[in-house]
């Protein structure tokens, strides 16, 4: 079995780094895997991009363009047009590859055309909802549902979900990484009727593990004795679908009941004008390892993901990995990450006082705390271990091929 995964970067973005650890999961379990990106940064020899200085300049052209034409559109959030060709169709198509994976193809990697005229079978890992949307990655209302018809000719949103429906002529096998991002393909009038597994992202439970807390506390600077909680993601409080908003209010109730309690940032750096949240705030700027991510794992008491919307966020699932419960939103895709009071807790979707609950429910209780930890070990081990997830996508893969000649 010989497969390409195709995606705009290798490891910029979470979108990026669940398609690298496919890749590397699919190596390490016997499938012949190779990577194809616009934007390289590791130096693995199975991963693949031009790297010259006129296909760099020609990238960078495409995604100034597209963005002055998203400008036109008062839009929130990332989108993207699928506009500009990339010429690696006519390459794919010829090479000796069994099935094309498609993963977070944004910023002009991937045109919408491109996508349709791919001959092999093509499987889709969705790692956002732009796929069956229009031009945003994550939708602020059900109009995908119904193709946009509600939109003006003019939209930007109606335009781009057209041409995908124009160009996707054959059906495609998606994957999505949560039960929530499934529902959402079954519903779409783009791919409602097209085959969808959900298999979620995997991680190296070996790298992601237990490491003792108060010596990773010491190697990172942290307080030794205070119950430390963590929130973080790339920009983590700049992106308003991340909720560091609600999150802010919800510390703020913490610290008036709670003593000891530290709040630590990861992401980004300290701003000129930290919030004052009444306790304070670690800020850790962005952390470029896996080791170090885990270490700041184990190292705190419990995560904090309060996302208004997310798919499967790997910030949720890495730190179950090392033993630390999670407290969420019962929101979108993260009770496929967190299971309610068995390795975090699952707040009312943006219900701060149940937020701050969560925490407090989760720190208060030692004996609690560490069951909650193995439980959440546990899980992570036996659902998202490389090999537990390399092995479904090769049945997928197997699927696809059979699919395909069907089609023909």
């Amino acid at each position: 079995m010989k497969v390409y995964h195709l995606s705009t970067s290798d490891t910029l973005g979470g979108a990026a780094r669940a398609a690298f650890r496919i890749h590397l999961a699919c190596l390490r379990n016997q499938i012949d895997s190779r990577m194809m990106v616009g934007q390289k940064n590791s130096d693995l020899h199975s991963i693949n991009a031009n790297t010259s200085r006129f296909s760099r300049l020609k990238r960078l052209a495409k995604q100034a363009i597209s963005r002055k034409i998203i400008s036109w559109q008062r839009t929130n959030g990332t989108h993207s047009l699928g506009l500009f060709p990339s010429g690696l169709v006519k390459k794919l198509n010829s090479d000796n590859v069994d099935v094309l994976n498609l993963h977070w193809v944004g910023g002009e990697f991937l045109s919408v055309k491109d996508i349709g005229k791919f001959h092999k079978p093509v499987v889709w890992t969705l790692h956002d909802m732009w796929a069956f949307c229009g031009a945003e990655h994550y939708a602020e209302n059900e109009e995908w549902q119904n193709g946009y018809s509600s939109r003006s000719f003019w939209d930007l949103d109606r335009w781009v979900w057209t041409r995908k429906k124009k160009a996707w002529t054959r059906p495609m096998y998606i994957v999505t990484p949560s039960a929530w991002l499934a529902d959402c393909v079954k519903k779409s009038a783009l791919m409602g009727s097209w085959q969808v597994r959900n298999i979620p992202n995997p991680l190296d439970t070996q790298v992601f593990q237990p490491r003792g807390k108060l010596l990773s506390r010491e190697i990172l600077g942290l307080p030794l004795d205070k119950k430390l909680v963590l929130f973080g993601a790339i920009s983590p409080t700049a992106d308003r679908r991340k909720g560091w908003d609600l999150l802010q209010l919800a510390l703020q109730k913490l610290s008036q009941t709670a003593d000891g309690v530290v709040g630590v940032v990861f992401g980004q750096s300290e701003p000129l004008n930290p919030p004052k949240l009444g306790l304070p705030l670690h800020w850790m700027g962005y952390l470029h390892d896996d080791i170090t991510l885990s270490l700041l794992y184990s190292a705190v008491d419990v995560m904090v993901v309060p996302s208004r919307q997310d798919n499967l966020p790997q910030t949720s699932t890495e730190p179950q990995a090392c033993g630390t419960p999670v407290v969420a939103f019962d929101v979108c895709g993260l009770p496929s990450a967190v299971e309610h009071k068995q390795t975090g807790y699952l707040a009312k979707p943006f219900d701060i006082d149940d937020l701050a609950h969560g925490i407090s429910w989760v720190l208060s209780d030692q004996e609690r705390s560490q069951k909650l930890s193995s439980q959440a070990r546990e899980r992570a081990v036996r659902l998202w271990s490389p090999e537990v997830v390399a092995k479904q996508y090769l049945e997928v893969y197997e699927e696809a091929i059979a699919m395909r000649k069907q089609v023909k």
